[in-house]
């Protein structure tokens, strides 16, 4: 017998509110059934930024910097939406250089915020409309950064709509919203609806993993007698 030969399949967000229910031992009957439905696969979307980095929410951005400028958000060139920034270089003349990243109480103790020069040292501020700050401050108007960033998962915001969520995360997408379902409407099922999702989240978070080679590097020290 022959195979389908296809590989597009996916859920709409109807669909998955619908496996989600059948786990619950429910249907959905009402149009609130869907809303509220809606509202926790939003909810656990938020929940899974705080779990780690989701491979598939990590873009690549550029900005070019201008002489004098030291605070960059949205505003004037930073990416959005942005939960947190990954890895920094700046780009002279075809040349990436590599900027460190600091903490909040490192850029505090800069002595001389002022001094301008090729950035080396980034500090990011998490705040609810972020701000990427550099040091020293830009010397010229032509460097550029160029980062990865963590972006949001986008809304669930209609039935008819397909997840911005890849396809080996549908088992767990599904196993989630029936955990997040079952609390408000069957609570009789809520540790086994958790531990299954729990169990999914974790197989798709250990594929969701760049494979790159291991490197140890050994810790020697020299001690004099």
């Amino acid at each position: 017998m022959a195979t389908s030969g296809s590989r597009d399949f996916d859920l709409d967000v109807a669909d998955i509110i619908e496996e989600a229910y059948e786990r619950c031992g429910l249907e959905v009957r009402t149009g609130y059934d869907a809303k509220t439905a809606r509202r926790s696969l939003n909810i656990m979307f938020s929940e899974w930024a705080n779990r780690g980095v989701n491979l598939w929410t990590v873009k690549q951005a550029t900005l070019t910097l201008t002489s004098g400028t030291a605070t960059y958000n949205s505003g004037n060139g930073l990416a959005s939406p942005m939960n947190d920034i990954l890895e920094v270089a700046l780009r002279r003349s075809g040349t990436d250089y590599e900027v460190d990243r600091i903490s909040r109480g490192e850029y505090l103790n800069v002595p001389n915020k002022s001094t301008t020069g090729r950035p080396s040292q980034f500090y990011f501020n998490r705040q609810t409309s972020p701000e990427l700050v550099v040091w020293p401050t830009p010397e010229n108007s032509t460097d550029e950064l160029v980062y990865y960033y963590i972006t949001r998962i986008e809304d669930a915001d209609t039935s008819q709509n397909t997840t911005d969520v890849p396809y080996r995360f549908l088992p767990c997408m599904i196993a989630g919203l029936a955990y997040y379902l079952s609390m408000k409407k069957a609570p009789e099922r809520v540790q086994l609806l958790k531990a299954v999702y729990e169990e999914e989240f974790q197989r798709a978070a250990d594929e969701d993993e760049d494979r790159v080679s291991l490197k140890l590097q050994p810790d020697i020290q020299y001690i004099r007698f």
